[in-house]
C-alpha cells in the first residue's frame, strides 16, 4: 500500500520500471494532493492511489504497412485506457517517433484529471504510433492510419473510448482514421473527435487548445490584477496550438514575439500581426516551415538552434511538447522579468523549471487546466454528435470561455494565495482528485 512519497517511488520502480515520464507526472501530482490524501483515511483503505495510477488496460499492437517503394514497414501502436469513472475514455492519438509506453501512460494519467476539470462526462486515455508523419506521403499516411485502425476499432466507440488528434494527427489523419473506423466497425458514430466539419466535426475544435490556453491565461492574470493587453508574450511551437494561442493573444491586445520549431526560433521584433499569423497558416497548410515564412519579412528573423525563452517577455506560452522548458530556461526568463506562464503543451515544464518559477513568484498555469480547451471542445463535439446537432462557432467559443472560467474557479477554490500568488498546479490537482475520488469510491471495487 502506498503511504507516502517514498513508498510511491518504490511502487513506481517495481511496477513501472524505466518509465521516466510517467514517474515524473505521478510524483509531481502526488506532491500536490498528499495532504488531502492523508487527511482522509478512507482514501488509503480504498487504495485510491493505486487505482488511479494503474491504467484500466493497455493495448499494444503491431502496425504493419507498405511504403511507396513497396517495402513492408513495422511500427508499434498503443491505446492506454487509464480510467473511466467519469465517462468514456477520452484522449488524443499521437503519431511521433518519440511515442512509447511511458509517454502515453503519463499523458493518459494527466488526461483523467484534465477531463475531470472540464466538468464534462469524460474519462481519460491516450494512444499513438511511433511513426513520423512528416516523412510520409499521403498514400503512406493512409496505409498507416488504416493499419492502426484495423486493430484500434475493436477497443473504441462513442460510449467506450473516444480518441482525438494530438501531435502528428491533424485533420488529414483524423479523416483517414475515422473513414477506416466506419468501414471496420460498420457504423457511423461519434467515435472520434476532431473530425472535419462536413462529417460530424465541431466548429472551433482546431482553435480550441490554443484559444483555451489564452482564455485561462486571461483569467489568471485578472486574478492577480494584471491586464493581458500589451503584455509581451513568447510562444513555442508552430503547430495548431501555438498558432491559435498566438492568434487569440493578439486579439486580446497582447504582443506576440516568437514562434518556434524543432530547428530554432522565429523572432518578430514588432510583434506578429493577425495578417502575418493568417499568412503563416497558409504556409503551414502547404507544408512549409517557419524558415519559409520569414523570408523577406521586415523585423522577422529566424535563429537556428535558439529557443523563445531567450527573448525578454512578460508571459511565456510553451505550446510544443513535454519538458521543453527546463531549469536554465526558467532562470533566464526570471532574469528577463517574466510574470506568468500558461501551458499549451502537456507537461512542458521540467520539475526544475517549476521550482525556479515558484521560488521567483511567477504565476504558473498547469497544463491540465490551461490546455484543457481542446478536450473540452472535443467533449462538445461528442454532445453534438449524440444529439445530431451542429453549433455555430460563436456558441462553441462561448461555451469554451465559460468552461475555462469554471476551471479557473475550481482551481482557486481549493487553495489560498501564497505570497500573493495562487499555486494553480496544486489547486488543479486537488480539485480533479477530489472529483475522481468521489466517483471511484461510489462505483465500488471493479
Amino acid at each position: 500500500m502506498i503511504k507516502d512519497q517514498a513508498s510511491l517511488c518504490k511502487y513506481l520502480e517495481k511496477y513501472h520500471t524505466g518509465h521516466a515520464e510517467f514517474h515524473q507526472a505521478v510524483i509531481a501530482w502526488y506532491q500536490d494532493i498528499a495532504d488531502v490524501y492523508s487527511a482522509n483515511e478512507n482514501y488509503a483503505k480504498e487504495s485510491l492511489l493505486e487505482r488511479l495510477i494503474e491504467p484500466d488496460r493497455i493495448f499494444r499492437f503491431r502496425v504493419t504497412w507498405r511504403d511507396d517503394q513497396g517495402n513492408a514497414r513495422v511500427n508499434r501502436g498503443w491505446r492506454v485506457q487509464q480510467n473511466n469513472a467519469l465517462g468514456p475514455y477520452k484522449g488524443g492519438l499521437r503519431f511521433d517517433p518519440s511515442v512509447n509506453e511511458s509517454i502515453l501512460k503519463f499523458l493518459a494519467f494527466e488526461q483523467i484529471f484534465k477531463n475531470a476539470l472540464t466538468g464534462l462526462p469524460m474519462g481519460g486515455g491516450k494512444g499513438g504510433i511511433d511513426v513520423d508523419p512528416k516523412n510520409l506521403s499521403f498514400s503512406e499516411k493512409e496505409r498507416v492510419c488504416q493499419s492502426f485502425m484495423n486493430e484500434l476499432h475493436r477497443h473504441i466507440g462513442e460510449d467506450t473510448d473516444v480518441p482525438a488528434g494530438d501531435i502528428g494527427v491533424g485533420a488529414t489523419e483524423v479523416g483517414l482514421l475515422y473513414g477506416q473506423y466506419v468501414k471496420a466497425a460498420g457504423k457511423v458514430t461519434g467515435s472520434i473527435t476532431g473530425k472535419g466539419i462536413s462529417f460530424g466535426g465541431s466548429l472551433g475544435r482546431t482553435e480550441a487548445t490554443g484559444y483555451g490556453c489564452v482564455y485561462f491565461l486571461k483569467n489568471i492574470l485578472e486574478a492577480h490584477d494584471i491586464d493581458i493587453r500589451n503584455q509581451r508574450i513568447t510562444v513555442s511551437g508552430a503547430g495548431n496550438v501555438a498558432i491559435y494561442a498566438a492568434e487569440k493573444a493578439i486579439q486580446e491586445g497582447a504582443t506576440v514575439l516568437t514562434l518556434s520549431d524543432s530547428r530554432g526560433m522565429l523572432y518578430c521584433a514588432h510583434g506578429f500581426t493577425l495578417e502575418e499569423i493568417n499568412a503563416y497558416k497558409k504556409v503551414q497548410a502547404a507544408g512549409g516551415r517557419l524558415t519559409d515564412f520569414c523570408q523577406g519579412k521586415k523585423d522577422c528573423e529566424y535563429f537556428k538552434g535558439k529557443k523563445p525563452w531567450e527573448v525578454e517577455c512578460d508571459v511565456a506560452l510553451p505550446c510544443a511538447t513535454q519538458n521543453e522548458l527546463d531549469e536554465d530556461d526558467a532562470k533566464m526568463l526570471v532574469k528577463n522579468g517574466i510574470k506568468a506562464t500558461s501551458a499549451g503543451a502537456n507537461m512542458p515544464l521540467t520539475n526544475g523549471a517549476n521550482a525556479v518559477f515558484n521560488k521567483a513568484g511567477v504565476i504558473v498555469a498547469p497544463p491540465k487546466a490551461a490546455n484543457a480547451g481542446g478536450v473540452a471542445v472535443s467533449g462538445l463535439e461528442m454532445s453534438q454528435n449524440a444529439m445530431h446537432l451542429h453549433w455555430s462557432f460563436e456558441e462553441v467559443d462561448r461555451k469554451l470561455q465559460n468552461i475555462m472560467k469554471d476551471i479557473h474557479a475550481s482551481c482557486t477554490e481549493n487553495i489560498e494565495k501564497v505570497n500573493g500568488i495562487y499555486p494553480y498546479k496544486k489547486g488543479a490537482n486537488i480539485a480533479a482528485f477530489k472529483k475522481l475520488a468521489q466517483a471511484v469510491i461510489a462505483l465500488g471495487v471493479r
